[in-house]
């Protein structure tokens, strides 16, 4: 291969790995992040689609300054959000590290003690973990992560788009930070990251709260090499009320699905897993109809490891047809190889997310190609206006527009995340022993992650914890955990800053299948459908949280817990601009195309143009045509003014108001005093939703709910906009 300047730079065995891999060239950005990685005097972050090589961009350089310095320890600490991940990630870099004489330990829940026993006697090469299992060896064992992390070269998050604004990336960055005080000494940070809005806005996530003068730098490097060409379609469906003689619009999306993937090797992304169950089962059954071995197969979460592991490497052999019907938990990094195509069933939740699904096909030079199956209700006299608009599909065409303009998501930032703050409160205290309160906020807010929290706010938590027997104070002014506090901290499950509902294990033939959350009520002798495959229970086991399975016939999905995903302000602006520019995308099949000639004429006809209010009898419906934060926040305005109303797909309904009453209701909103996020959570009924906030104050509960959930200045500026217009009739 060619020897740019930056290729000669890495360790001669590094290079020789690369020969022996029969590379001509490094790819771009796996070029690009050579240098900057081995000054090691800075954050680097490094961007690019799937499988454009972003893990070995990082390793490559970050392993040569390993075998340059020899650290006393660990020399890399990756970490990453899935255990699959860093199974795949050890099968992917075991080679590498082989060549190089370093070590490479996997480390969480389901890797052997011994060995970790072997990692913990004599800390060296590479560990591959989790925030959760980081969490418990910080708090547990911070003497031997002093020993084992003080002379790391540097630390590789990986998928780090996936933790940006959530309670788990917080954890994750005040966790980095606490190793940081442990060691005094800053550790250059390597994130690896699929594209975003603002890059720029990813690398400050990467490291917040730097002090003026004392701010770490971050280079952000983006892959410039032209991916694939994206082949596209839509295809529409109209689910017809019931006939003899018609399937339903779910079946002909299963029979379209069987007929254009059999054969091949694609994945299926529902968004839901009981509705990638539903796929599974009908297109397995579809296959069994025509006499033909299975190649349809679900991938979840919540399955075993052991069925997730078996169709990952199906799918890497590329031996027998596959097809994977599956969340997101195939949108992240995980190598599959290279797949046919990517199918879409109903409207993604981001653009972003849309971007990562179809980036897992088109490699070797071969086109991306992403197909959407959406579908819409039959249009009645009595039917919904977002049904007339044929929402989902404009949604779906929005997010297409915004993903060929190169646009993203950005992060989300700025928020409490007091719920994480409580874990992290006490598990620094855990770790120390005690602390004093001054203490515990310098390490956590004050150069920590938790840059919203001040000194005052601070100290209203603390006696929050306190009142709630978290921790108590001593008489020399240090805090320790106390009753309760000690309690949950002892738990296994206080490691995970989200929640984990308590589960039934699913098993069959004394083989584990995965699990399901308690709230499903199950009955002894009722079928389920799991794993893509239908089941009959023969035993529940309460004590145990146990059920036993066997082959059986029909039956339907358990329920999944989760948290809905919200919509950005973008994504419906860019719905408002089709609409009103009536410009039908070509890669629209038929009925794709009558769906979106119908939802153009009724927004026309309804004057959504010209006014965001409709007013259809003694129901008024509003139009604010922006993200579900915005909407949120103005539901809970009119709730204030007595109005009470319901929210569904960015589109408020007002049952028994007139436009007098709103328009009155908004006016009077504009003449009171702006509220705070605080005044706005009094009227939602449970503010409660992450895992530690029942330990919050009221009070504290209802900032850290309004400043996640609530765009006030958006929702402000909007009913400032939208004062002096007057509602249509319907």
């Amino acid at each position: 291969m060619s020897e740019p300047q930056a290729f000669s730079h890495l360790h001669k065995d590094v290079q020789r790995w690369i020969y022996n891999m029969n590379w001509t060239s490094l790819r771009d950005i796996q070029e690009k992040a050579i240098e900057p990685i081995l000054k090691a005097d800075r954050d680097v972050v490094v961007s690019a689609a799937t499988a454009a090589g972003k893990t070995e961009a990082a390793f490559l350089p970050a392993c040569t300054l390993v075998k340059n310095r020899l650290p006393s320890g660990v020399g890399i600490l990756y970490i990453s959000p899935l255990k699959a991940l860093i199974n795949d990630q050890h099968r992917r870099l075991q080679s590498l590290c082989d060549i190089l004489d370093l070590s490479l330990t996997p480390w969480h829940g389901d890797v052997s003690q011994a060995r970790k026993k072997r990692m913990t006697a004599k800390p060296n090469g590479i560990i591959l973990i989790t925030p959760e299992s980081f969490e418990s060896l910080m708090m547990n064992h911070n003497g031997w992560c002093l020993q084992a992390f003080s002379d790391v070269c540097t630390i590789i998050i990986d998928e780090f788009h996936a933790f940006i604004g959530t309670e788990r990336g917080c954890q994750l960055l005040s966790l980095l930070h606490r190793l940081e005080f442990l060691t005094r000494r800053t550790i250059p940070r390597i994130a690896l990251s699929a594209t975003l809005g603002d890059m720029q806005l990813v690398g400050k996530a990467l490291r917040p709260n730097q002090h003026p003068g004392k701010a770490f730098p971050c280079e952000v490097i983006e892959s410039t090499t032209i991916r694939s060409p994206l082949k596209l379609k839509l295809f529409g469906y109209i689910d017809t009320p019931p006939k003899i003689d018609s399937e339903s619009a779910g079946a002909q999306i299963v029979g379209d699905l069987f007929k254009t993937l059999r054969g091949g090797s694609h994945l299926v992304f529902a968004n839901s897993r009981s509705r990638t169950e539903e796929l599974t089962v009908d297109l397995t059954d579809l296959c069994q109809h025509h006499s033909i071995p299975n190649e349809f197969f679900a991938h979840h979460g919540s399955l075993a490891k052991e069925i997730r592991e078996t169709l990952e490497s199906r799918l890497q052999k590329e031996t027998q047809p596959t097809t994977a019907v599956c969340t997101m938990t195939l949108e992240l990094g995980i190598d599959i190889g290279s797949v046919d195509s990517v199918a879409q069933v109903t409207a993604p939740h981001s653009v972003a997310g849309l971007r990562q699904r179809f980036g897992r096909s088109g490699r070797r030079g071969q086109p991306a190609i992403l197909r959407m199956f959406i579908e819409e209700d039959f249009l009645t006299k009595d039917s919904l206006i977002a049904d007339r608009l044929r929402w989902e599909t404009f949604q779906c065409i929005a997010m297409v527009n915004l993903l060929l303009q190169k646009w993203y998501e950005p992060p989300e930032v700025n928020r409490y995340h007091l719920s994480t703050l409580v874990q992290q409160t006490l598990s620094v205290i855990a770790e120390y022993g005690s602390l004093k309160a001054n203490q515990l906020w310098t390490i956590l807010c004050d150069t920590g992650p938790f840059q919203q929290v001040d000194q005052s706010l601070y100290t209203a938590f603390l006696k929050g914890l306190g009142a709630a027997h978290l921790i108590t104070q001593m008489q020399d002014g240090t805090l320790v955990l106390d009753v309760i506090g000690e309690r949950l901290a002892e738990h296994y499950t206080f490691y995970a800053a989200f929640k984990t509902p308590e589960e039934y294990t699913l098993e069959c033939g004394g083989h584990t299948l995965g699990s399901i959350p308690v709230i499903n009520q199950l009955i002894v002798g009722r079928s389920i459908i799991f794993a893509g495959k239908k089941w009959t229970i023969l035993n529940i086991d309460a004590e145990k949280k146990r059920i036993c399975l066997r082959p059986g016939e029909g039956g339907r999905p358990p329920k999944f817990t989760g948290s809905p995903q919200t919509v950005h302000d973008r994504v419906r602006q860019e719905m408002f601009r089709v609409y009103q520019e009536k410009d039908c995308p070509a890669y629209l099949d038929t009925t794709a195309k009558t769906l979106f000639e119908e939802g153009v004429v009724t927004f026309h006809d309804l004057c959504l143009a010209t006014t965001p209010i409709i007013q259809s009898g003694m129901t008024i419906h509003v139009f604010p045509w922006l993200g579900d934060k915005v909407t949120n926040t103005l539901s809970v305005f009119f709730h204030r003014q007595g109005l009470s109303n319901d929210v569904s797909a960015g589109i408020i309904e007002l049952e028994r108001v007139s436009a007098n009453d709103l328009d009155a209701a908004i006016h009077e909103i504009l003449r009171q005093p702006r509220p705070t996020v605080q005044e706005l959570a009094e009227y939602v009924d449970d503010i409660s939703i992450e895992k530690y906030d029942p330990f919050l104050t009221p009070e504290l509960q209802k900032l850290n709910y309004g400043a996640a959930h609530f765009d006030l200045d958006g929702a402000w500026h909007w009913l400032s906009k939208i004062s002096t217009h007057s509602a249509a009739t319907l």
